[in-house]
């Protein structure tokens, strides 16, 4: 009998986190989804089901320290071992640097930073005595290069990319595979449908990024041999200036 394993999702929403999620549920992973409803996580939680994987969603807010705890805690005696960890959380937001505030500066580092440092601490915990797993933090435009009105999103996003060359380095000759794939272009949203229209209108021309060929990047990045692992790639339109 084939002994499980998770995939832990980070941010696990209707484009990128879920597409990321069923991907890997396709390949008889369990799928453990989290964002801070649960409640909208049943629609995914449901589809994988109804896929014939297995999957299990829960309300967490990844900011807390003691709730991720509990989290990697849960998962790893109730349900299975983690083998994949992905942090996918967003908080891409525009303020003018003199209408940022104090408070927006220090959320959006919470929810794209210090949140991906507690996931990351916490599954290589669990996963450093086995001496294998893979660990993918998602990366931004943001991550490479600031932009006007983008202070507060770019900080986060260099400060994670951070946070994933370091852990690369520690933990890589110890078997854990620790990967920044850097997503530079519009994704195919729901947000993006109604706030760019015209950026929409070239999806059948692949103009804007689909959340499952961004799942089909992270699972090859997953499946690498070691002696030649990739930590950070850009996926971008072919579209999109760089």
């Amino acid at each position: 009998m084939t002994k499980k394993k998770a995939i832990l999702v980070i941010g696990a929403g209707d484009a990128t986190g879920g597409a990321i999620a069923k991907r890997f549920a396709r390949e008889g992973y369990v799928a453990c989804v989290t964002r801070r409803s649960a409640a909208k996580l049943q629609p995914l939680v449901d589809q994988i089901k109804a896929d014939g994987g297995e999957a299990h969603g829960f309300g967490s807010d990844a900011r807390k320290e003691e709730e991720m705890v509990e989290l990697v805690h849960k998962i790893e005696a109730d349900i299975a071992p983690i083998e994949v960890a992905v942090f996918n959380i967003g908080a891409n937001v525009r303020f003018g640097i003199t209408e940022t505030t104090a408070r927006v500066y220090f959320k959006v580092w919470e929810m794209a930073c210090f949140s991906g440092f507690l996931m990351g601490r916490e599954t290589a915990k669990v996963m450093l005595p086995r001496g294998h797993g893979t660990i993918i933090f998602t990366g931004a435009t943001a991550s490479l290069r600031g932009r006007d009105g983008f202070s507060a999103f770019a900080g986060a996003k260099h400060g994670l990319r951070a946070l994933a060359q370091s852990m690369a380095r520690e933990l890589g000759p110890q078997g854990i595979h620790v990967a920044h794939p850097v997503i530079d272009g519009a994704i195919d949203t729901e947000f993006i449908r109604t706030n760019r229209p015209e950026r929409y209108a070239m999806k059948d021309q692949g103009g804007i990024v689909n959340p499952d060929s961004i799942a089909e990047t992270y699972w090859q990045l997953h499946k690498q041999p070691r002696d030649a692992w990739t930590h950070e790639l850009e996926i971008r339109p072919w579209m999109e200036a760089w």
